[in-house]
């Protein structure tokens, strides 16, 4: 067992983690930039380190701030919770080399997945649903992204090969506006990713968002712990997260997650991980794999019972899976919403001082935040500041509490997002389930790009 994990993240996912290992009776380090020196995490470790100022990428995104701060603590791993350096391949392989363990998949898996091309020719190769679109990256000549784009039938989207949380995508409607795009969307690839290839998928009109939730060992075991529906979303970002995912065939369910855990056998996959895939008329299609810990990683575990961050932790270790997939029960219902300071309909982010903080209860009532009242959220990172997550033995069950939860829930000083989630727990086609990616858009009058 390891003896001391440092956690190289902030927020409530460091506190997640913190308590998985406080659980396990390992020992914790935070490692925290100037303005998270008061954080709850970082008082409740029991060694912290500042690796930096503010900004993120003088702290947690400097990677040697991050394995000096393993060094000089004598931690043994380090979890990188998502977001930051979960998914950036040089940094497990800085991890490793250094001689710690890194809680997440190999490198060279990370590199295969994060490129949105090789992830979709790996995906093919093992048998998962691809969207149709150009096989990799799209040529220079531009009469043959014409004709790709003929066959593969307008409405198409260029996505950025490199890209990720909504960035790096248009979507053409028409011929005439087609080389602009991919001009525009390569020019943009290269600016944010340093990446410019870009590819070309169908559009799909009214997709949902359904994820699978996957844990891999080592040894070549591979379960998959069910589904989740993300489809509730603005901009990509997802807002509502629901496990299992509504009005889904259970056949369907049982086929593509066997695929996706078949998947991980294929590719060596060591850890959790999540297939992502857009759902429309009865088929699935393959957009991208997280290769680390999902923030709607909670809806899962209230269905499952299982705790996914100390899964991965013994999987980090070397052991094998506990259990097969037969032994996989899932169970009820459970909800997250997304809390975030922000404008409730703008979205216009709402950093400051909380000076009350009052948090719901009652049965089946999870709470995953590291605020606190007098808590003062900064401004120089993500505006979540926690997540509310309701378990019930039926969908309406779970809906019944979190709409209860949140009228008990009282956050002062900032402007979050409550509101908007009371509204859409009361809505008539979220409660009937099976809405679009573009609902939450087209409801709020913003249409979708």
């Amino acid at each position: 067992m390891f003896e001391k994990i440092l956690i190289a993240n902030r927020g409530e996912i460091a506190l997640r983690v913190q308590r998985a290992c406080r659980e396990l009776g390992i020992r914790t380090v935070a490692v925290h930039s100037e303005v998270d020196k008061e954080a709850k995490y970082v008082k409740l470790a029991d060694e912290s380190v500042c690796i930096g100022p503010a900004p993120s990428n003088l702290s947690y995104l400097n990677i040697p701030a991050v394995i000096s701060a393993a060094e000089v603590t004598d931690a043994q791993a380090i979890h990188p919770g998502y977001g930051f350096l979960s998914e950036n391949a040089d940094f497990a392989e800085r991890v490793e080399q250094s001689g710690f363990v890194f809680i997440g998949p190999r490198a060279e898996t990370i590199r295969l997945m994060g490129d949105k091309v090789s992830a979709k020719d790996a995906m093919k190769n093992a048998g998962i649903p691809c969207v149709p679109g150009s096989d990799g990256a799209l040529p220079e000549d531009s009469s043959e992204i014409i004709k790709i784009a003929k066959k593969v039938g307008y409405p198409v989207i260029i996505k950025a090969a490199g890209g990720g949380g909504g960035r790096g995508m248009r979507v053409v409607h028409t011929e005439a506006a087609l080389i602009n795009a991919v001009t525009m969307t390569k020019a943009e690839a290269q600016a944010a990713f340093g990446n410019p290839m870009v590819y070309m998928e169908k559009f799909l009109e009214t997709p949902r968002h359904i994820e699978i939730q996957v844990l891999a060992d080592q040894h070549g075991n591979a379960v998959y712990l069910g589904d989740r529906d993300c489809s509730m979303q603005r901009r990509h970002q997802k807002i509502i997260e629901e496990a299992p995912a509504p009005l889904l065939n259970p056949r369907l369910r049982a086929k593509i997650g066997e695929r996706c855990a078949e998947a991980c056998r294929k590719i060596r996959y060591r850890g959790a991980g999540t297939f992502e895939f857009l759902y429309e008329n009865g088929e699935f299609y393959f957009i991208e794999m997280n290769t680390r810990l999902q923030v709607e990683h909670t809806v899962t575990e209230m269905i499952t019972g299982l705790d996914l961050v100390q899964q991965q932790i013994f999987v980090a270790q070397g052991e094998k899976l506990k259990f097969r997939q037969r032994d996989i029960e899932l169970r009820g219902h459970a909800v997250e919403c997304r809390i975030n300071a922000e404008d409730p309909y703008n979205f216009v982010p709402s950093p400051g001082r909380i000076t009350t903080l009052h948090m719901p209860g009652g049965p089946g009532v999870r709470i995953d935040t590291h605020a606190y009242s007098g808590y003062t959220v900064p401004s120089n990172y993500d505006s979540m500041i926690g997540k509310l997550i309701t378990y019930g033995a039926t969908r309406d069950q779970a809906i019944a509490r979190m709409r209860i939860a949140l009228s008990e829930m009282l956050v002062d000083g900032i402007k979050t997002n409550i509101p908007l989630h009371a509204d859409l727990m009361a809505d008539a086609a979220f409660h009937q389930g099976g809405t679009s990616i573009h609902y939450l858009e087209q409801k709020l009058g913003m249409g979708h790009k």
